[in-house]
């Protein structure tokens, strides 16, 4: 009778699905690429809380099956990056969302997959799953301003434009880095070699990327309740940015959370000791504390 009673109560046990972040945590809690798509869609329940994550994973692994099919058995390097490109960008028709390149959605990869639109880190981030699906050795790169793709194959390094995938020469990458010679002080002749800005991207370099585009674009529209929700995001992806803390203390101090907000400015002034707005910081403490 006891083991009876025990049981039924044992069935009446609830367990509750984690939330979005919680998720996100246990995904990025490891930097292991395999897990890079399915981190990356995630991003979007954030927009679309009853998005179906293994769905848009599932759906992924129906074009890569479509994809394989178009590589013949033997194939080299160079000729599955010309079949990749050409199914990608010309039977599937990806590209740039060039009519509204900085909406929010363009940075959802279920959004991507369903308009086939997007900006270059969420059409780089399909491209390189796929390349990744036909044994090819790519890699993400945290370019200055434009994120890129680049593949190593025999003959020597490939790198393209996740846009449109049009390959990069020595020249139009240094012309691409020239509208930032002014901001870093330097002249053309003082650029690093190219090969320190060619190198790979890990999962949490591209996560961090893609929020950071999604905070950006909230902030522009003054979204904070989505602005908090990618900021919550960076925190758990980059838990020692201590400026994220001071974004979303001000957030919340805008919107009436003193104590939530004097938790993040306290842990921004604790640890950004030399930082250029600390005295302001301090004041918004004060006044938040004086408040309470």
């Amino acid at each position: 009778m006891f083991a009876a009673a025990q049981c039924e109560k044992a069935m009446k046990l609830e367990f509750g699905l984690p939330t979005p972040l919680e998720y996100f945590e246990t995904l990025v809690r490891r930097d292991e690429p395999r897990l890079l798509l399915e981190a990356a869609i995630s991003l979007g329940q954030d927009a679309d809380p009853q998005l179906d994550v293994q769905g848009a994973l599932y759906q992924f692994e129906r074009m890569l099956k479509l994809l394989r099919e178009c590589v013949p058995w033997g194939s080299d390097g160079t000729q599955r990056l010309t079949i990749l490109n050409q199914f990608f960008y010309a039977d599937l028709g990806y590209g740039g969302n060039h009519n509204d390149f900085f909406h929010p959605d363009n940075s959802y990869l279920h959004r991507v997959m369903e308009t086939r639109r997007g900006i270059p880190i969420s059409l780089g981030v399909l491209w390189l799953e796929l390349a990744h699906g036909i044994g090819l050795n790519a890699q993400g790169v945290s370019f200055p301003g434009h994120f890129l793709v680049k593949v190593q194959l025999p003959q020597g390094l490939v790198v393209q434009d996740p846009l449109t995938g049009q390959g990069l020469s020595a020249v139009a990458l240094s012309e691409r880095l020239e509208p930032y010679l002014e901001a870093w002080g330097l002249e053309e002749d003082e650029l690093p070699p190219m090969g320190m800005f060619l190198q790979s991207a890990s999962l949490r370099d591209i996560l961090e990327r893609m929020l950071r585009n999604l905070k950006s674009v909230y902030q522009q529209q003054g979204c904070d309740a989505r602005v908090l929700a990618v900021i919550n995001r960076l925190i758990t992806l980059t838990p020692s940015n201590w400026s994220e803390y001071r974004d979303r203390g001000l957030v919340r101090m805008e919107h009436g959370q003193r104590r939530g907000a004097i938790q993040d400015l306290q842990t921004y002034a604790r640890h950004a000791e030399s930082a250029q707005d600390l005295d302001m910081i301090k004041e918004q403490l004060a006044q938040l504390r004086a408040s309470l």
